[in-house]
């Protein structure tokens, strides 16, 4: 017997069909991080070049890769390289990071203050995970989507990420821990794009 297995296409197909229902976002989030662990747990569902760090750039041992763009949702592939870090920023958007090898350090910070400065926010650390393969972590806006993530081993660690929106471009915020500075910030352009 021939097991099928989930490809990437199936996954967009399917989340696409989700994000199309509208569904609240408690379903939307269960439903849709069931289909991302299907897909995570067979690395080779995703074409080895996004697989593998872009080595070119100020980052060689980095890769962020568009897998998919459509109105509503976004995938793409990150792969960390040894002491890949990236300081506490936020989202703007639902998202759900798949690991599919090695790991991440992730620590998430929820804000204190009241918002009412577009210029500072006083965080305060909720507590650090290690996010291992065929794990999942969600990002919930504004409620649960200021994290910090750091891949402190020798390996790369591959994920897969799906956004609600497009982050290209995507008005988002990177937070200083040190003087609660927050600055107004987009992703530019990915690897292949």
């Amino acid at each position: 017997m021939t097991m099928t297995r989930y490809s990437l296409d199936q996954f967009v197909a399917d989340m696409s069909a989700l994000v199309r229902e509208k569904p609240a976002p408690d379903v939307l989030y269960d439903r849709g991080s069931s289909l991302l662990e299907r897909l995570i747990q067979d690395p080779s569902a995703v074409p080895e070049q996004y697989r593998v760090p872009y080595g070119k750039g100020n980052r060689p041992n980095h890769g962020s890769y568009a897998l998919h763009r459509s109105p509503g949702l976004f995938v793409s592939s990150v792969v960390w390289g040894p002491g890949d870090y990236a300081a506490p920023h936020n989202h703007q958007t639902w998202g759900m990071i798949g690991v599919m090898s090695n790991e991440i350090h992730e620590t998430r910070f929820r804000r204190l203050d009241d918002r009412s400065r577009d210029d500072f926010a006083q965080l305060e650390k909720v507590g650090p995970s290690v996010v291992k393969p065929g794990q999942i972590s969600l990002l919930i806006p504004v409620e649960d989507d200021i994290h910090e993530m750091r891949n402190p081993s020798d390996q790369l660690t591959v994920e897969i990420h799906v956004y609600g929106n497009d982050l290209v471009g995507l008005p988002r915020y990177s937070y200083d821990l040190n003087t609660g500075a927050v600055k107004r910030w987009a992703s530019g352009k990915f690897d292949n794009c």
